[in-house]
C-alpha cells in the first residue's frame, strides 16, 4: 500500500530521563525499583489515539477480560468501520449489542455517541480541560466512573500526573514497594504529592511491580481471615 495508506505506528506513554531522574531523586524506595525495571527494558504501554474511541473501548472493557474486550472491539470495527460518533449514533442499540456487549453497555455507547453528535459533550473541549475538570466531565457520561476517567486521561490524553487510588494493581505495587499492609487515602495522597508531577510514569512502575517485575518483592497486605 501507499505510504499514506499505511497504519499509524502505535503510540506508547511517553517518559524519559527527566521523569526517571525526578522520581528517583524524590523517592529513595522507588529509585532502585526504577533502575531494575528499566534495566530489563523500557516500559511500552500503548496509547489510544482518539478520545471518542477511547471512551467506547473503556466502556466495553469494564468487568470483562482483556481478550473479550478485544474481541468485541474487533467486531465493532468490522460492523461499523471506524468507531466514530456518526457511525454509532446512526445505529440502534441492538446492532451495537450484537457485537457482543451487554444491552446496558450498548445503551451507554449509543448515549455517548448521541451526546457528541448533539454537542452536549465536546471532545475537543474536554481534551483541553485541566485534569480534575476533565475527570468530572467524563464522569457525567453513563458508564464512566472516576477510575475509568483517570485511565482515559493517562492512556489517551497522555496526562503526566495520574496516580489512581482506585486502581487495585497500583495499590498492590505501592504496598510492595513501600511495605505497607494497607494504604489509607491520606497515606496514598502523601505518596501522590511526593511523586507529582510525574505520577503517570510512577504508575507504570507500580503496575510492573504488581505483575512481578521485581523478584523478591512480595505483597504485605493484610490477609483475610478464613
Amino acid at each position: 500500500p501507499a505510504a499514506s495508506d499505511a497504519p499509524a505506528p502505535p503510540r506508547f506513554f511517553p517518559y524519559g530521563e527527566v521523569e526517571l531522574a525526578a522520581l528517583s531523586a524524590a523517592d529513595p524506595k522507588l529509585a532502585p525499583v526504577i533502575a531494575q525495571v528499566e534495566a530489563a527494558g523500557h516500559i511500552c504501554r500503548p496509547m489510544d489515539d482518539d478520545l471518542f474511541a477511547s471512551v467506547v473501548h473503556h466502556i466495553i472493557g469494564q468487568q470483562i477480560s482483556t481478550a473479550a474486550q478485544q474481541t468485541i472491539w474487533n467486531r465493532l470495527r468490522e460492523r461499523f468501520g471506524a468507531v466514530t460518533p456518526e457511525a454509532l449514533a446512526a445505529a440502534d442499540a441492538a446492532e451495537v449489542q450484537a457485537c457482543g456487549m451487554t444491552f446496558r453497555k450498548a445503551a451507554y455507547v449509543r448515549d455517548f455517541a448521541e451526546k457528541v453528535m448533539g454537542g452536549q459533550f465536546d471532545l475537543d473541549v474536554v481534551a483541553a480541560l485541566p485534569d480534575e475538570e476533565a475527570i468530572a466531565a467524563l464522569c457525567t457520561l453513563a458508564g464512566i466512573g472516576r477510575w475509568t476517567a483517570e485511565m482515559i486521561l493517562l492512556f489517551c490524553l497522555g496526562r503526566p500526573d495520574v496516580l489512581s487510588f482506585g486502581d487495585l494493581a497500583i495499590q498492590r505495587g505501592m504496598r510492595m514497594v513501600y511495605r505497607h499492609r494497607a494504604l489509607a487515602p491520606a497515606l496514598f495522597a502523601k505518596y501522590r504529592r511526593r511523586l507529582s508531577p510525574y505520577g503517570s510514569t510512577a504508575s507504570l512502575f507500580f503496575w510492573e511491580v504488581s505483575h512481578g517485575a521485581v523478584p523478591g518483592l512480595t505483597d504485605p497486605a493484610l490477609k483475610k481471615r478464613k
